[in-house]
């Protein structure tokens, strides 16, 4: 077999020949074969497999630790929780380096990614024939546009490869952003252009898709990360971002989940919610073991705080494998109306049931709520065991910790309920953002809940089997709602931000203390056995902790922006906290907040604060140990792994070529 490619990636991902196999999802469920070679890419089969090759790496997004360190941490929404592993991209601290493992893979994978669709863009016009030829032109086109994107999205300008790299090649410079910004429009409008409407396979990428990246990258153009030089482009760029969210939205087909819960209502693998109307492109992972590589979709793994370890508990495959790397801020909690916003209670988990029953507590004589249940199991099996209040500072309904650390007694407000009570406000504690409050911990904090999946076949496994969403309809709503406010048309924003907080908020009848999430899947999961005893609740806190009567009207007069002075007068949306006072910067504001509330934690924000040059500000003020530098952490630095090995006119790079055509200050 040739050599693919050897400098640009550690990988040649273009050597691995995919060929499907029949199943749900054909074209996806494969078989790997190693022998072939590059004459392979000269036939519609072997192009075929290879763009089936090229679907793999959208997978990688989801696979490991590079998934959540490069996007969410960090940032304003998520800090380290009790793993501090990888902790560096949430501190910036020193250890964070061009020598630092998941900027390599990053770097690497979308190359070798590139690379196989170079191949694609220029066999399949000479050597493609048959009814899909476009097809397979438009899926490589716009794969080389959505890696190249991800790319000049964390590092800046990097080398332009467009031509397949059949030979070793040492020489590369690096292009401008905004050169590779003019190359990711135009292979995404070559992908808009040559894509079917409609997905012949599930997971087939269509010109929606297509559209949906294009006004996402026009608006990430027109952003202040760029304005050192996209004063000539941004005016044009608004009205594009504008214009290709309109024709995903007005004639994609597409619609939002009727329920917000919808999409995170997992319920086996290939489940109703993974055909959901709002998805526009999804990584599609199956429960086909053979095939599932070295990862699966991990990202079950980083969000849950620790469970197994509290009084009648042990970890379950509902409750998932607690990595907790990914502890909600309190940014995270306040962002959100969590009256009248259902998406709050719809994206973290806050009770627990006891699945151990043998390491349930006691009552204590002295703190038992009647004598006869002195020496008592607290709760039986399949009863509440833990519990999370998520109120806010003035509640005085729970009494601060006792004083003397002798003691280890938590309160009796707290001793008194059956379940582990974990409360984030204890009375007369002042409101605050940075440090701790409450008995929340780096251990015990209130858990995104969005990737929970109960399709697992073994507790301990990390192979998650749910697809992983690269693009909602509610993101494109969000894209051309921006838009038009940085063209100062704030009233024109209105609609496409009320169609998504409309959608958020509580219908006439809707049980508030509802939750569901992907830990139902083990409801049909033969790996959990009927009538075990199992850590999901299909409840939540939200009566409790807001401490108001249960109702069932609507919300929506409270979730629904009646005119543009509803964004510029809003309470929750920080402005004093972070300084901004004109209507453009509290405008600003207001997106990247509704971003949080709808996308929160959907692997995105570090690249939407770096392009709005609101990194340090947001870390500064929300995230107890995030300090980023305004000279240097808004690009990741480029891999020393690349560094060390290119070449000037055939002499490796001197330390000064490499600090030149490194990151500032990296």
């Amino acid at each position: 077999m040739k050599k693919i490619i050897k400098l640009l990636t550690c990988a040649a991902l273009v050597g691995l020949m995919i060929i499907p196999t029949s199943c749900k999802k054909s074209f996806l469920d494969e078989e790997v074969v190693n022998a072939r070679t590059t004459a392979d890419f000269k036939t519609a089969d072997g192009l075929d497999g290879l763009v089936i090759g090229m679907y793999q790496s959208l997978k990688f997004h989801f696979n490991y630790t590079w998934s959540y360190t490069t996007t969410n941490y960090g940032v304003d929404e998520f800090a380290v929780g009790g793993d501090r592993t990888e902790q560096m991209w949430n501190s910036y601290d020193g250890t964070l380096n061009s020598l630092t493992g998941d900027a390599t893979s990053i770097w690497d994978n979308m190359y070798g990614n590139i690379n196989s669709a170079n191949i694609v863009i220029k066999n399949v016009p000479e050597f493609y024939q048959g009814a899909n030829k476009n097809i397979r032109l438009g899926e490589g086109y716009f794969m080389r546009a959505f890696d190249y994107f991800k790319l000049v999205k964390q590092f800046g300008g990097v080398p332009l490869k467009l031509e397949p790299s059949e030979t070793i090649q040492e020489e590369f410079t690096r292009n401008t952003p905004k050169e590779v910004y003019e190359q990711v429009i135009q292979d995404f409008t070559q992908a808009y252009n040559l894509l079917p409407p409609t997905a012949a396979e599930t997971g087939r990428i269509t010109k929606w898709a297509a559209a949906h990246f294009l006004a996402k990258a026009y608006l990430f153009r027109a952003s202040e990360i760029n304005n050192g030089w996209n004063t000539d482009t941004k005016t044009a760029d608004l009205d594009n971002a504008i214009k290709y969210a309109d024709l995903v939205i007005n004639t994609g087909g597409y619609t939002l989940a009727t329920n917000f819960s919808d999409l995170w209502n997992f319920t086996a693998p290939d489940g109703p919610n993974e055909s959901n109307k709002e998805i526009i492109l999804a990584a599609q992972f199956s429960n086909n073991t053979a095939t599932q590589g070295r990862y699966g979709n991990q990202i079950h793994l980083y969000y849950p705080s620790i469970y197994q370890t509290l009084p009648g508990m042990i970890r379950d495959i509902p409750g998932g494998r607690e990595f907790q790397r990914m502890r909600s801020t309190d940014y995270a909690l306040d962002v959100f109306d969590r009256v009248n916003d259902s998406r709050f209670w719809k994206s973290f988990k806050t009770r627990y049931l006891c699945n151990r029953p043998t390491g349930a507590p006691n009552w204590p004589a002295n703190a038992a709520p009647t004598p006869a249940l002195a020496g008592k199991p607290k709760f039986v099996g399949g009863e509440e065991a833990v519990l999370y209040i998520v109120n806010d500072a003035g509640d005085t309904r729970y009494t601060s910790a006792e004083p003397d650390p002798a003691k280890v007694v938590l309160p009796t407000s707290i001793t008194r309920r059956a379940p582990s009570m974990f409360v984030r406000y204890f009375a007369g504690q002042p409101q605050s953002y940075l440090g701790g409050h409450g008995n929340f911990s780096t251990n015990q904090y209130v858990a995104l809940s969005k990737f929970a999946d109960g399709s697992r076949n073994a507790v301990p496994s990390q192979f998650g089997q749910r697809d992983g969403i690269l693009a909602r309809l509610a993101e494109t709503y969000l894209i051309a709602a921006e838009a038009y406010g940085r063209q100062g048309k704030f009233a024109q924003a209105l609609p496409y931000l009320n169609k998504v907080r409309d959608r958020a908020a509580y219908k006439d009848g809707e049980d508030r203390s509802f939750h569901v999430d992907g830990g139902v899947a083990y409801k049909t999961n033969a790996a959990v056995p009927a009538g075990s005893l199992v850590s999901y609740s299909d409840r939540n806190s939200y009566f409790e902790s807001n401490n108001i009567p249960v109702t069932t009207t609507n919300t929506l007069s409270s979730m629904h922006l009646n005119s543009e002075a509803d964004i510029f007068n809003s309470s929750r949306d920080f402005y004093t906290k972070l300084s901004v006072s004109s209507q453009a910067d509290k405008f600003l504001t207001f997106m990247l907040n509704e971003r949080s509330r709808e996308l929160m934690g959907e692997l995105m924000r570090w690249e939407d604060l770096a392009r709005t040059k609101t990194l340090v500000a947001r870390t500064l003020a929300f995230n107890d140990e995030a300090r980023p530098s305004d000279n240097k952490h808004y690009l990741r630095p480029i891999p020393q792994s690349f560094l060390d090995v290119i070449r000037s006119n055939g002499a490796p790079l001197t330390g000064a070529q490499k600090t030149a055509m490194q990151n500032p200050n990296w």
